[in-house]
């Protein structure tokens, strides 16, 4: 069908035929991009401009969600990426993500295929949408998979970019990552404690060792007392279990929808989490 020249009868502007016409030119592409020894490649302009001119339109969600699953069967070919980057679709993708809950999953795992690439990272570094979108996709309660892709792409921006850290803090990203942390699926809660280690390390390599309040130093040869030092743990260990237990209360709340909290579910909670 390539070869017979069928990508050339792709519709120049999708407004001029009706939408069965649309869903079958959809399906039509998603077949051949599933085939893998196919001559199939985004460098031609008509594949692109077709997928992105449903994709922006307000065609059916069924046909929004064939060339999705077109754009990422050639998102995952490494060689596509730079013809992709190119056309736009890392915006599109961004937009389709945030703003249609049902297309989420495929647009944000097609971006975790991009991100991977030099021009696809560069092309979401750029985006006036990044890290906020994201951010907000990790809120998502009832799209644990959203989250977890979500907080993949995140990682790839934050590793060794201090300035893309910089943006998420900005962001508000370290409150949503703490509950991600708490609440999450397996995989959800080990992205975001990840991100917030290095979160963490870039704090304290910032204040350095001298920034601070300063205490005494106690003299060599003049240790703490046992019972000083029983005190000093006693009481940190407290401290810890108060603050964990306001965020946990926070954080119930929120999922309860702003309700009562029962205190004694969040007590057994609190004691499952903190382990001495």
């Amino acid at each position: 069908m390539l070869e017979a020249g069928i990508l050339s009868k792709l519709p120049k502007y999708i407004n001029v035929v009706d939408e069965q016409t649309r869903q079958e030119f959809a399906e039509l592409l998603l077949s051949l991009s599933s085939i893998s020894n196919t001559d199939f490649c985004p460098n031609k302009p008509e594949i692109l401009r077709f997928l992105i001119g449903i994709l922006e339109s307000p065609c059916s969600f069924e046909t929004k969600e064939l060339c999705l699953g077109v754009l990422y069967n050639l998102s995952a070919v490494l060689e596509n990426a730079g013809a992709l980057v190119s056309n736009g679709v890392v915006h599109t993708l961004l937009n389709l993500s945030s703003s249609f809950k049902e297309l989420s999953e495929k647009a944000l795992a097609a971006l975790g295929h991009l991100v991977v690439t030099l021009m696809g990272k560069k092309a979401m570094e750029d985006s006036s949408m990044v890290p906020q979108s994201l951010i907000e996709i990790l809120t998502w309660e009832d799209k644990p998979k959203c989250i977890e892709l979500s907080a993949y792409i995140l990682m790839i921006l934050a590793h060794q970019s201090s300035t893309q850290r910089d943006k998420m803090s900005k962001a508000g990203i370290v409150p949503v990552l703490v509950e991600v942390s708490l609440m999450g699926s397996l995989l959800a809660q080990k992205r975001a404690m990840k991100l917030l280690q290095w979160f963490k390390d870039e704090r304290q390599a910032k204040m350095g060792p001298h920034s601070g309040p300063q205490t005494g130093r106690v003299p060599l040869g003049s240790p703490l007392h046992p019972k000083e030092a029983q005190e000093g743990k006693k009481m940190m260990k407290n401290l810890v279990k108060q603050s964990f237990h306001k965020n946990m209360e926070m954080i119930t709340r929120r999922a309860n929808g702003g309700g009562v909290v029962d205190s004694s579910n969040l007590k057994s909670l609190v004691s499952k989490s903190l382990t001495f």
